[in-house]
């Protein structure tokens, strides 16, 4: 079924038709039947992509719309756009992968019959397969376990949320004294608690019932509401049956969309856990500019299971402050302006941590609604190609259409970051984004992945990433990990970290005092140096971490008594320099920052330092990953067997820490490696010499014969706005990237006769593939330039400020058509000027009328120019690079003055 609310741009319509923007442009103006806007803008209208393709089908220029490009124009398109269509896909794929039994039921009926059904069918594979994901109106649903710093209520400190009957099916960690755990904190609570007790206050005076967020208000919020307004053993919301949560249980379902507003609205009975007689107490939200609740004696009623302080009553968030609670004042109680008590008479009970918040919520049936048509597109294609694959497949185009709201992690440098962690059971990535570095995890039975991210589009879509790519469990969570981290009582065996960068509002302030700083308290500008604390902090004893980090926290000087602590105790084991371009920000050299938690101090420290510049590709090409990977994993294996390695000059070597403890602590790895032309610096030089000489006889060789003078030609003239006009050539021009990833042709590179070496960013817009014979113009810098696409160039995308020119090859020969675009008069007649640049006009561009016998002449001696022109250019190559290492090795000793 259509959706008939799905919109499409122009883009998208060429994309449906197969053609350029301009035809549609062209089609608007001229069909008056032609569908009618919806929404965008003036500039950038939208239209009913049902209306679209009906249009398209009857003026025959669409057959059918391909399924990928239906299901995506659905989800770029949605009423509540891209990302809240992405997690209901997501959703339902999962379900598809886990029961399709169960999607191919609930989906036969009516649309309206498939969203009422599938909130329940997915409370019933989220809550297995992601642990701790909130209900439809209230907290957390389930959790799993996890290795924790205390084994009270782990796995809702483990990111479940407000734990309806978790994982370990006992009572809240709070401490409160009778059978049922009621005031579950952080979700760290079972429903039903220990011996199968009860349900929710069944038998019981004490009605209150906070409902796993401690910052909520005892009935002044729908997630905290008395429920047994007087029955002897009522049913929680008992006007609706459970669905789907506890379901293997008795317990009536939780859900506070179904509570009537106005239950207890006069409390007549005590709160549960309310440290007083008063009716109904309301605790603050947790801010952070108070004392801690760290050293609470009450906050603690489990042993630790690691040696450390046992795990707090909460969410365990690292020192952090509260506010004094505030008491609802009883009636009749004389209160201030504000609103507060004038005289309390009843001392305040203990604030407690915010719950931490899964990442998923499940969706309700009006909320998934709209997006029923997109659901059942995507299941087709699911069908086609798999669920996964179909979530990889419409999250990559998302993220390729809007390249700079993320910043990503090239599948590459997940790899290697994963294998520099090694393989581990307990994973965590404490700003995973999209889940890239997760995902590249090596999979191990009884796998555990933890995840944490602001952004709570980012934490979802991570979530259901993971789920669907393994069977590990995952955990994921939203929030500010620094500031609220959702999982404070997890020990890793590995953390995988692309932190933000250059933040100056990353708590500093409010975490003075948090124990995560054992290396010393990072400076405001010090961000990276927090989130490599926060990363040990979460490690098990001889647990690995990887960072990527900016390479100015190798040197910066506020962070050097962090370095030196980090060093002197043996957690800083490697900093590896990436080459330029292997992550955004692309024009720097980014590092990679191994460390381990220190299970003992060792005798002699080394650090391992290793340099891959040298692996840098053209350009914007990108590295050499294969280079890189296999340099930098044979240096760390060798490094972490033997504790040290041998000297390899130029790329890596081990370096006592005693050495790098002056005054700067600077370990940038080019400060402390020896230059790569030590070893074999002289022999690469002669390699290079012998090359040069080979190339300039070459070029001798090829040297045109003399000219012979003629008379100036007369030839009858026609441009090559006139030739495309005639159908004798296609003209294009470059500038997308359309939607698969090849290398790009770029301005640069025709000038410099280079390979492809650039990139352009996923667009709506279909690319310009080069082919073998056409010829590719610049047109800014005012150079008389053509360049003719070999073999070996074809198949590369059309870069920007490129036009492209595909010649009829029984009207033109493309090295004729080259050869004369390159003539000085011919460009300066057909050049315009601005007033800081040139831009060249090729449809005026003049061509001699010649048989194709004649032209065939002109094209064979104009190839022989072009590989003059070529040879010359690689022996300037090979000239300035014989230059420069004789410069090194006379200046560096490896080479002899005489």
């Amino acid at each position: 079924m259509q959706d008939n609310a799905t919109e499409v741009t122009a883009a998208g319509i060429a994309r449906l038709a197969g053609v350029g923007r301009a035809a549609v442009s062209n089609w608007r103006r001229r069909h008056a039947d032609f569908p009618k806007p919806v929404g965008g803008t003036e500039t950038s209208p939208s239209f009913a992509l049902a209306e679209v393709e009906a249009w398209l089908r009857k003026q025959g220029k669409l057959a059918e719309v391909p399924l990928r490009e239906r299901v995506w124009q659905q989800l770029a398109g949605h009423p509540e756009g891209p990302l809240t269509a992405l997690v209901h896909t997501g959703c339902v794929l999962l379900l598809i992968h886990e029961r399709p039994t169960v999607w191919l039921d609930a989906s036969a009926g009516s649309d309206a019959r498939l969203a009422a059904m599938l909130p329940g069918a997915l409370e019933k594979v989220l809550t297995p397969r992601l642990g701790g994901v909130r209900g439809r109106g209230g907290a957390g649903v389930g959790s799993a376990g996890a290795r924790l710093r205390g084994d009270a209520g782990a796995g809702a400190v483990a990111g479940a949320g407000g734990g309806v009957n978790g994982a370990f099916g006992r009572a809240g960690v709070s401490g409160v004294s009778g059978p049922v755990g009621v005031s579950g904190v952080s979700g760290q609570v079972g429903v039903n608690g220990p011996n199968n007790a009860p349900a929710v206050n069944a038998s019981y005076a004490s009605p209150g019932v906070s409902s796993g967020s401690a910052a909520a208000s005892v009935n002044s919020e729908p997630a905290a509401v008395d429920v047994n307004s007087g029955a002897e053993s009522p049913a929680v919301n008992s006007g609706r049956s459970a669905s789907g949560v506890n379901s293997d249980l008795a317990v009536p379902g939780v859900d506070y969309e179904s509570i009537p507003p106005g239950v207890n609205s006069v409390p007549t009975k005590p709160a549960v856990n309310s440290s007083s007689a008063e009716p109904t107490v309301n605790t603050a939200p947790t801010v952070h500019n108070d004392p801690s609740v760290h050293h609470d004696p009450s906050a603690h009623n489990a042993p630790s299971s690691h040696g450390e302080s046992p795990v707090h009553n909460a969410s365990a968030v690292h020192n952090r402050p509260t506010r004094p609670t505030v008491h609802s004042p009883a009636p009749g109680t004389p209160t201030s302006a504000a609103g507060t008590p004038s005289a309390p008479t009843t001392p305040a009970a203990p604030a407690t941590p915010a719950t931490p918040t899964p990442a998923l919520t499940v969706p309700t049936g009006p909320q998934l609604l709209p997006s029923v048509p997109l659901l059942r597109g995507a299941a087709e294609l699911a069908a086609e190609i798999g669920a996964r694959q179909t979530f990889e497949f419409l999250l990559g185009r998302h993220l390729d259409a809007n390249p700079r709201q993320y910043t990503l992690t090239p599948a590459e440098l997940a790899g290697l970051m994963a294998d520099l962690a090694g393989p581990a059971r307990t994973v965590l990535d404490p700003a995973c984004g999209t889940g890239a570095l997760l995902r590249a995890v090596d999979p191990r039975p009884g796998q555990e992945l933890y995840a944490q991210d602001s952004a709570p589009e980012l934490a979802a879509l991570s979530a259901l990433r993971l789920a669907l790519h393994t069977r590990a469990g995952v955990r994921a969570a939203v929030g500010d990990t620094l500031r609220a981290d959702a999982h404070p009582a997890l020990l890793a065996d590995a953390v995988l970290c692309h932190p933000p960068f250059n933040e100056r509002n990353w708590g500093h302030d409010e975490l003075a005092y948090d124990p995560r700083w054992e290396y010393g308290f990072p400076a405001r500008t010090e961000s990276e140096l927090a989130w490599v604390q926060h990363a040990l902090a979460r490690l098990t004893d001889g647990g690995t971490a990887v960072l990527l980090m900016p390479p100015a926290a190798a040197s910066r000087r506020s962070g050097r008594r962090i370095r030196a602590d980090l060093l002197r105790r043996g957690a800083l084991r490697a900093v590896v320099a990436l080459p330029v371009g292997a992550a955004p920000p692309y024009n720097i050299p980014l590092h990679l920052w191994v460390l381990r938690r220190p299970d003992r101090t060792p005798a002699a420290p080394e650090v391992l330092l290793v340099d891959t510049g040298r692996f840098a590709g053209e350009a914007r090409g990108g590295p050499d990953w294969e280079a890189v990977r296999e340099a930098v994993l044979d240096a760390w294996r060798a490094f972490a067997g033997e504790g040290r390695l041998a000297e390899r000059p130029g790329l890596a070597r081990s370096v006592p820490v005693i050495e790098l403890l002056d005054d700067d602590v600077d370990l940038a790895p080019a400060r402390h490696l020896p230059p790569a032309a030590v070893a074999d610096g002289a022999e690469q030089l002669t390699r290079v010499r012998e090359r040069l000489g080979a190339t300039l006889r070459l070029t001798a060789d090829l040297t045109p014969p003399p000219a012979d003078p003629a008379p100036p030609a007369r030839w009858p003239l026609t441009t090559v706005g006139e030739l495309a006009r005639g159908g004798a050539l296609v003209m294009r021009t470059g500038g997308n990237g359309g939607h698969a990833r090849v290398p790009v042709l770029t301005d640069h590179d025709v000038l410099a006769g280079t390979a492809p070496s650039g990139t352009l960013p996923e667009s709506e817009e279909e690319a310009v593939l080069t082919e073998p014979g056409d010829v590719v113009v610049p047109v800014l810098g005012g150079g008389a330039v053509a360049r003719v696409i070999d073999e070996a160039t074809g198949g590369a995308a059309l870069g920007r400020n490129l036009v492209l020119l595909r010649p009829d090859r029984t009207a033109l020969d493309p090295w004729f058509l080259a050869g004369f675009l390159r003539g000085t008069a011919n460009n300066r007649q057909a050049s315009s000027y601005a007033s800081t640049a040139t831009r060249l006009d090729v449809r005026r561009l003049h061509l001699p009328r010649l048989p194709l016998e004649e032209q065939r002449r002109y094209g064979a001696r104009f190839r022989a120019l072009d590989e003059f022109e070529r040879a010359l250019r690689h022996a300037s190559r090979l000239g300035e690079q014989l230059v420069r290492g004789m410069y090194d090795g006379l200046t560096d000793g490896t080479v002899a003055p005489d």
